[in-house]
């Protein structure tokens, strides 16, 4: 260790405990953490394309994930590395952002990584490198823009967002079934879509899930569905024109705060406390009844004693919802949550067309469905599965179907997949690399090349030879001047990926392109590592 020595000539310490930390600088920090970053991507990349392999996750407490949504798998790999951890914020930003393409965009970070560590090997300064990296993904930028189509579609006409789905749903699990999912996902975006102010509220829409039955029977429901029964089994199971109490309040004699005890010594004091508590009951159930409520939907739980009066007074109730639940249908029912019983009046009350209860096979679960609201904006997606970890794997999917459609009406450009895009772009940015002098060159020509893994990861994994393939498509569309050829993974028989219907949200590719750029530009501009020792 070089000592620092004041111009007393005494030594004084620069980093402190110096021995017990490991140090990494120069060209070796840069490798390792490259090597990081490349390892990360090397496990999504088989991932990736319709034809990409699952990856089954075991949590410490036993609990089993079967996945091939990058963010997913990132986020449930307890990673230690810090490049690495850099690699899952990216997946994480890209799915928060867009929602889909979460494996796409670390792959193409992991190519990036590979493609500097060879420009370093060749003695280029990092900071060059990632000033190319920038023009290149400027380049790559405004080629997407240049090749994109505007997509038209309407309320009437909603072919076009399905079929945009149906490409995201292809690369998972539920792809036998992927038009159902598919017309599922656009109907209920569009159900809370705003189409004037291009906006969608992804938080009305709910996604629930239960074991039994097959995926054909995943359904939409225009309303509200709870995962709770009528309180008492002789209530009625189906309300029509239902004027719905929504309560936070406990249905229960009130308990005072402080500590108390009540004396009871004779017979008649016990039944005078009795009927007391009979006599509040009753007027909690008459006041509900006043208001002209036909069901009582509430929070918290009340005793068997209510339980039986609301019975005898034709009152249905359900109990226990929880607090996301109950303004999802104060949402759709257009009513308000009470949190007394002194303040509700008619004017609160949320209506629902039908309230009913459904049971499921053989067993006795039941949930309520609450449709034909008074605001419809509000809906659910009912999905049904063989087991558990089909059920949530679904649910991902879903999600990544509702996000892919809202930003389609956010930005109804689109891009061909397949591969098409990359190789467009690689070939544009190849070509533009000439103009640029300097060393600047190397890093772009770099760029191109990666831009090229994304299409050679999905001939891979759709079982082609990965160079032979790449090459016939990219001189087919230079020589066509056609930027839609794409990998056929799913042998088709054509490579225009516009005859296939295979497309993605042009807003989700540049993305893409702009996260890996950024996450790259970053790894690179580190060159000293120092970090505590493991004892």
């Amino acid at each position: 260790m070089a000592l620092a020595f004041d111009e007393y000539g005494r030594p004084f310490i620069i980093l402190r405990e110096q021995e017990s930390k490991t140090r990494l600088r120069g060209l070796d920090a840069q490798k390792a953490n490259i090597a990081a970053g490349r390892a990360v991507a090397r496990i999504l990349k088989t991932s990736l394309g319709p034809k990409g392999m699952d990856k089954m996750l075991q949590s410490p407490d036993g609990e089993v994930i079967i996945t091939n949504d990058g963010a997913t798998i990132l986020e449930q790999m307890d990673v230690d590395n810090q490049i690495a951890k850099l690699m899952v914020e990216l997946s994480r930003s890209q799915d928060y952002e867009i929602g889909d393409g979460t494996t796409g965009v670390v792959v193409m970070a992991g190519a990036l990584l590979e493609q500097a560590e060879k420009l370093l090997e060749r003695g280029i300064h990092p900071l060059r490198v990632a000033e190319g990296y920038e023009m290149a993904s400027r380049i790559a930028f405004e080629h997407l823009e240049k090749i994109s189509q505007k997509y038209e579609f309407s309320a009437d006409n909603i072919e076009p967002l399905v079929q945009t789905c149906m490409t995201t749903l292809s690369s998972k699990i539920v792809n036998r079934c992927k038009r159902t999912l598919a017309e599922i996902a656009v109907k209920a975006v569009l159900a809370v879509a705003d189409l004037e102010r291009k906006d969608v509220n992804l938080d009305l829409i709910k996604v629930e899930g239960k074991v039994g039955g097959k995926l054909e029977d995943t359904e939409l429901i225009y309303g509200i569905m709870v995962d709770k029964d009528m309180s008492h089994p002789q209530m009625p199971k189906r309300i029509e024109d239902a004027k719905i109490a929504i309560l936070t309040c406990p249905f229960e004699p009130p308990k005072p705060k402080t500590k108390h005890k009540v004396d009871i010594d004779s017979v008649e004091k016990f039944q005078t406390l009795r009927q007391q508590e009979v006599k509040y009951f009753d007027e909690m159930v008459q006041k509900c009844k006043d208001v002209g409520a036909t069901l009582v939907i509430c929070q918290w739980g009340f005793d068997d004693e209510a339980n039986h009066l609301l019975m005898h007074r034709n009152l249905p109730a359900v109990r226990w919802v929880g607090g996301v639940e109950l303004e999802l249908i104060a949402i759709a029912t257009g009513g308000r949550i009470v949190p007394r019983f002194q303040e509700l009046t008619p004017e609160k009350l949320g209506k629902a067309g039908v309230v009913r209860e459904k049971s499921f096979g053989t067993t006795k679960d039941r949930m309520l469905y609450i449709e034909r609201c008074a605001n419809s904006r509000a809906v659910t997606i009912f999905i049904r599965g063989g087991n558990k970890m089909m059920i949530e794997e679904t649910k991902r999917s879903i999600h990544d179907a509702l996000c892919v459609a809202r930003n389609l009406i956010r930005n109804n450009s689109i891009v061909y997949g397949g591969g098409s895009a990359e190789i467009s772009c690689s070939v544009a940015v190849e070509a533009a690399a000439d103009r640029y002098p300097g060393v600047e060159q190397y890093a772009i020509r770099s760029f191109a090349q990666a831009l090229d893994h994304v299409p050679l990861a999905l001939a891979e994994n759709s079982g082609l030879p990965p160079i032979d393939t790449l090459t016939a498509v990219k001189a087919q569309q230079i020589k066509e001047n056609n930027p839609f050829c794409g990998i056929d993974c799913n042998d088709v028989g054509t490579t225009d990926m516009k005859e296939q219907n295979v497309f993605e949200t042009l807003i989700g590719k540049q993305q893409q392109i702009l996260l890996a750029t950024q996450v790259v530009k970053m790894i690179l501009k580190i060159d000293d590592v120092i970090s505590p020792t493991d004892y």
